[in-house]
């Protein structure tokens, strides 16, 4: 990097933010013109892709620079473990580093917030000095327990439902001005600075501040509408074309809250004389379906408004413009070393995974994804063919198939176990091809370039292309362990409160899950 490189950096998540909800991606509704005009700032890329359809893997990933079977944080082991954070790296450089969100899973006890020198989260059912210390170590010791994981399983449903209804009328974005103003205080306080910050806005339960509600969906109110999307993918609830329009409008009066809020930042840290000297990561962890495929909210799949995300940088050796050449999250990770000039590669303790700072995975780099070594320990990073190819695990979603079946036994529906909601999936994507394995129902594959909304399976029709994206994907399985063939289900049982200890039981007790 250049010496007149920017000495911070700002990483902005915008949690569940579909791209084509965005002024910038030619949204016909004016939701984001702040991100209008960073966008002129900025390299805005057109076909970046995440790691999975979640919040934990995904943050795992651009927190570590590994795919999620490496890193392995997914809903069956729900914390990040034996591996370095990219805070643990900048902060062991000496840059300041923190942590502000209103997200669950971005928490001490999952361990994604590693490394940060100060961390805040605005969750309002767990609050942060209950998800740390003996709490962690008691929900480690859960998932750690193949009998006591159903319990953990049970713990983050009950936690889902009680935020569904601690929430009503005063959603995350409630939370999103103390984020920005906290993070406005780390920053003025700091010379070398790694901020990041997760906005939970655009996440269910959407109740978005009134200003923004009357603009986007006048007359609607937000306790009327389905509000979980469990109840709709089970079969237990309908929606209407109209609820769904109605949904929708709150959903964009939610990014325009996020649009606000970041403007604020942004023009703060113009009037400060820190914007030249910071770069900003503007994402999205993920995106939402609104009724696409006969789904709601963000499981069960990999389709495109869940995977291909927003994603804006500002630094100066990026430039300013629009690339069409495809992106992964999980590069943002070597982008970020790269662009403060920190190596990583060491361990923050011994035996830790770590990875090194890759110039062929940055994005500000000449030679990304110039791929010359076929030996990298993670899967399709290296070699070619594989470049020119993104790769997404969706491991199997424990907590939103039991919130599902909860769902569907109430509204008499019985599930099928030979379903999409009982499946683990892997895809591997280009801008004009995708392949999806699946492991209990048939496999799908769609030429996006032809097929964008992804609705022809053409899997097995003897597409060239889609052949060639197939035989990727299988190196990649090969190089991960091997493809997933089946699920094992878990049954949520109350017998195994009794194999806790007296320090879990305390905790749990101050939560509210136990008498």
């Amino acid at each position: 990097m250049s010496d007149e490189s920017p000495t911070n950096v700002l990483f902005v998540v915008m949690d569940t933010v579909r791209k084509d909800h965005l002024t910038p991606y030619g949204y016909e509704r004016p939701t984001t013109p702040g991100l209008e005009s960073f966008a002129e700032e900025s390299m805005v890329f057109e076909q970046a892709v995440a790691p999975a359809p979640w919040t934990l893997p995904v943050h795992a990933s651009m927190f570590t620079g590994m795919y999620p079977s490496r890193h392995g944080a997914d809903q069956e082991t729900p914390y990040l473990d034996n591996a370095t954070t990219l805070a643990e790296t900048l902060s062991a450089a000496g840059y300041d580093t923190a942590c502000y969100s209103s997200n669950a899973w971005i928490t001490p006890y999952t361990h994604l917030t590693d490394g940060f020198d100060d961390q805040n989260n605005f969750f309002e059912v767990m609050p942060g000095d209950l998800l740390s210390g003996p709490l962690a170590k008691a929900w480690k010791t859960l998932n750690d327990n193949e009998r006591l994981r159903a319990v953990a399983d049970k713990l983050v449903s009950l936690g889902n439902t009680a935020h569904e209804y601690l929430a009503d009328g005063e959603g995350a974005d409630s939370k999103t001005p103390a984020v920005i103003d906290q993070t406005m205080e780390f920053i003025e306080k700091s010379d070398r600075s790694f901020a990041f910050i997760n906005l939970m806005d655009a996440h269910l339960p959407y109740h978005p501040p009134k200003e923004y509600r009357e603009k986007f969906a006048p007359g609607v109110d937000s306790t009327e509408v389905c509000q979980n999307s469990k109840e709709y993918n089970s079969g237990a609830r309908d929606i209407t074309d109209s609820e769904w329009e109605d949904i929708r409008g709150l959903y964009d009066a939610e990014i325009a809250h996020i649009d606000d809020q970041l403007t604020r930042l942004f023009d703060w840290l113009k009037e400060t004389d820190r914007w030249d000297d910071t770069m900003v990561v503007v994402c999205a962890d993920h995106g939402e379906l609104h009724g696409e495929h006969d789904l709601y909210g963000h499981e069960f799949c990999l389709y495109d408004p869940l995977i291909n995300v927003p994603l804006m940088v500002k630094h100066p050796e990026l430039g300013t413009g629009r690339r069409d050449d495809q992106v992964e999250l999980v590069d943002l990770y070597h982008t970020v070393l790269d662009a403060l000039n920190v190596e990583g590669g060491k361990p923050a303790s011994p035996g830790e995974d770590v990875v090194a700072r890759d110039e062929t995975r940055s994005l500000l780099s000449a030679s990304y994804r110039e791929f010359a070594d076929a030996d990298s320990p993670d899967p399709g990073q290296k070699g070619s063919p594989d470049g020119d190819y993104a790769f997404v695990e969706y491991s199997r979603p424990i907590v939103e198939l039991k919130q599902l079946e909860e769902k569907a036994k109430a509204g008499g529906v019985t599930l099928p176990e030979d379903s999409r909601f009982y499946s683990r999936m892997r895809a591997v994507r280009r801008p004009d091809v995708k392949y999806v394995r699946i492991d209990r129902i048939p496999n799908e594959a769609y030429r996006l370039d032809e097929d964008p909304g992804e609705l022809t399976n053409l899997a097995g029709k003897g597409d060239e292309k889609i052949e060639a994206a197939e035989q990727a994907l299988a190196r990649f399985e090969e190089a991960a362990g091997g493809a997933w063939t089946g699920a094992d289900d878990v049954e949520v049982t109350d017998d195994a409160l009794d194999d806790m200890d007296d320090t879990t039981q305390e905790r749990l007790r101050d939560l509210g899950y136990m008498e």
